[in-house]
């Protein structure tokens, strides 16, 4: 099991939480969202954070995306439940929602697939002008799933959130801020400076206003559900998904990096 998957480092009230895993461009492993979940609940114990920043290690990425070796191309219904209800993925985002504080994405390189949905979970989103973004479930045979979805329509609109599914294409960093995906885009060199000064001026605010304040934007989101005869029909397009070849061919495709040839089936 790998160690050392993420940096702590604290200054004053503002902690910095780096993704460890630069040889893999810092893909999302379960055991790294595992413990950023853990790190995150750990600080909101403690009380003495009021804001945190999220930065992937080295310049290149902030994260490729979940794992590509760790998505499973077989899931039986009792796997399905386990996915609806927690799994890695969903604990890290949830954790990082739930943080009573502002949480500060540093996008330092590629933001790709589950990496993009954790920077846009985070409340601020800051980029690097050689930042790129992008959604690329479709080029891997994935059905994406509706919270997903969901946060990039509440982010960049319906129609944005149409194009970056549908095409899966990767937006550089400026095209990314036209649509919503960043707020600041920024020289690499001065990204983290600025990343740092607003999260100290986040940090100086009254806590009781920052968390009621994320505790509305958060209560505003959950109101958003779906009926339950909606999510069953969802869950089997989700499940149809995981066990078709399709998956295994677009799997197969990003690894040798080729163009996949989907079958629809």
């Amino acid at each position: 099991m790998e160690e050392n998957l993420l940096i702590v480092e604290r200054e004053d009230r503002l902690c910095t939480i780096t993704l460890n895993r630069p040889e893999r461009r810092n893909a999302l492993s379960p055991y790294l969202l595992y413990q950023l979940s853990e790190t995150l609940n750990q600080l909101q114990a403690e009380g003495e954070i009021r804001c945190v920043v999220l930065r992937g290690a080295g310049d290149k990425a902030f994260s490729s995306g979940y794992d590509i070796t760790a998505i499973p191309t077989d899931v039986t219904p009792e796997v399905m439940e386990a996915l609806r209800k927690k799994n890695p993925l969903q604990m890290g985002l949830e954790a990082i929602k739930d943080f009573p504080y502002p949480v500060i994405a540093m996008i330092n390189g590629m933001a790709f697939g589950a990496g993009c949905e954790l920077a846009l979970t985070c409340d601020i989103r800051i980029a690097a002008d050689t930042a790129r973004l992008g959604m690329p479930p479709a080029k891997l045979g994935i059905v994406y799933m509706p919270d997903g979805i969901m946060r990039f329509v509440n982010t960049v609109g319906l129609a944005n959130a149409k194009e970056i599914f549908f095409t899966g294409r990767y937006y550089p960093a400026l095209r990314a801020k036209e649509m919503g995906l960043v707020h600041y885009v920024l020289p690499l060199d001065q990204i983290v400076s600025f990343t740092k000064e607003m999260g100290r001026e986040i940090a100086e605010n009254a806590p009781l206003s920052l968390k009621g304040m994320k505790t509305i934007f958060n209560t505003c989101f959950k109101h958003q559900k779906m009926e339950p005869e909606d999510m069953q029909k969802i869950e089997a397009l989700v499940a149809q998904a995981f066990n078709s070849d399709d998956l295994k061919e677009g799997q197969k495709a990003f690894l040798e990096k080729r163009k996949p040839g989907f079958k629809g089936r």
